[in-house]
């Protein structure tokens, strides 16, 4: 009868425990840990990128295009984290173990739908390395350089919106 006794006030005591700590928590979003990422720029410092693009590129690719070019590519937050979870997904079904994501700069097609033809676009590609056994002797991040290879068969996202109007720059 001592143990049952000590069952029940133990009972009580972790039930106690919870209700006061799910009902402080309930509903709250738990806190993420804020990293600024390498490579994050000033936006003077995208300026001073964009403003170069200007002068060194987008005469020639005008003229090739035969009006402004796209200057730029959108794509919503929730398309990107969409984007970043369905390539992970399918690259783990592929075999690989994606460690980051690589952006081509790409032009369309003369026959392209929608006004594209011969517009310039970005497109995303996952990247990263096949999987290895379990029981490998290396640490995988001790044996691999920078960022992974393209993933073969990965699909890559493109159709992002263009900049308003297409020739606007960064900062115009």
């Amino acid at each position: 009868m001592k143990n049952f006794g000590l069952l029940i006030l133990g009972i009580i005591i972790g039930a106690s425990a919870m209700y006061f700590y799910s009902n402080g928590t309930e509903g709250e979003p738990e806190a993420v840990a804020l990293i600024k990422p390498k490579g994050v720029i000033t936006p003077a410092e995208g300026k001073v990128l964009n403003d170069n693009w200007t002068k060194e590129r987008a005469t020639f690719l005008d003229s090739i295009a035969g009006r402004p070019d796209n200057r730029s590519a959108w794509w919503s937050v929730e398309d990107i984290q969409n984007y970043i979870n369905y390539a992970e997904n399918q690259t783990g079904e592929l075999g690989y173990e994606m460690d980051g994501l690589r952006v081509y700069f790409g032009v369309y097609s003369k026959s392209a739908p929608d006004g594209r033809a011969n517009y310039s676009t970005v497109f995303i590609v996952p990247t990263g390395k096949k999987r290895k056994s379990e029981g490998a002797v290396f640490p995988v991040n001790f044996l691999q350089g920078g960022g992974g290879d393209d993933i073969d068969g990965g699909d890559p996202l493109n159709l992002s919106q263009t900049g308003i109007p297409p020739g606007s720059g960064y900062g115009d």
